[in-house]
């Protein structure tokens, strides 16, 4: 049960407006710890004076600490920023758009959510592969290895497959593995929700888990080389629009 009422809070006091405000990291992903922080991430308007002057507001704004008991990591973009990141190919704030966790909404959230498919092109793997190979040799370089760092690895692996064989975001690793059934993944995960966020692995499990992300990259890059996606996001006419309508008050 999410803590709506406490995080709704935290989202009402940033200084600007909100278009719309989600839940990303591991409760999206579907193995947070019982001292896991909520990672907020959204979109917030700066008014037209700190866009058009010589001082310009904050494009981005960040805000990480304690509330009301809570830990919460805050980052917003301002709309212009976050529109040009959709059309590039960043799997980040596709979740973040798609997430279902949502603490606020709007009716631009909502036009967005059905642009967001649009805005997906088959060059989203290079987003999935370089973000499992940087978290693995994170992985590997510890002692001893944690099981939350592993978990992120897969995760992304198979979120980056699923979307380039189904056009869909999908990045809770539960639902995710639900097709992929791969049979380690449940006691990861149980581990991972019951233990705390520095839960860590046996030496004997890394062979398994190093083989496994190795055939989990090369089927990535396959279903790259096969994807039938666009090569290019088609949705940048409707983002300029949206955008102009956003910032002009309409």
């Amino acid at each position: 049960m999410l803590p709506q009422a406490q995080l709704q809070t935290h989202v009402d006091q940033h200084p600007y407006p909100l278009l719309f405000a989600t839940i990303s990291g591991a409760h999206l992903y579907g193995f947070p710890s019982p001292d896991s922080d909520f990672d907020l991430r959204g979109i917030h308007l700066l008014p037209v004076r700190e866009v058009v002057g010589l001082v310009t507001g904050p494009e981005t704004v960040e805000k990480s600490g304690f509330y009301d008991g809570l830990e919460i990591d805050l980052v917003t973009h301002d709309v212009k920023k976050f529109f040009g990141l959709l059309l590039k190919k960043n799997g980040y704030v596709l979740e973040q758009v798609l997430s279902p966790l949502i603490v606020q909404t709007s009716p631009v959230h909502q036009r967005l959510r059905e642009l967001a498919g649009q805005c997906i092109t088959r060059h989203h793997a290079h987003h999935y592969l370089g973000f499992a190979a940087n978290q693995w040799k994170l992985f590997a370089k510890e002692d001893p290895p944690r099981v939350k760092p592993l978990l992120y690895v897969y995760r992304v692996l198979l979120t980056g497959i699923h979307l380039m064989r189904s056009g869909e975001v999908e990045a809770n690793l539960v639902r995710l593995n639900e097709t992929f059934r791969l049979p380690q993944l449940p006691e990861l995960i149980e581990r991972k929700l019951a233990g705390p966020e520095k839960g860590t692995l046996d030496e004997a499990d890394l062979a398994l888990h190093r083989r496994e992300v190795e055939r989990l990259t090369t089927q990535l890059e396959v279903a790259y080389a096969e994807s039938k996606l666009p090569e290019v996001a088609t949705a940048a006419a409707a983002l300029n629009e949206l955008l102009i309508e956003v910032r002009c008050g309409g």
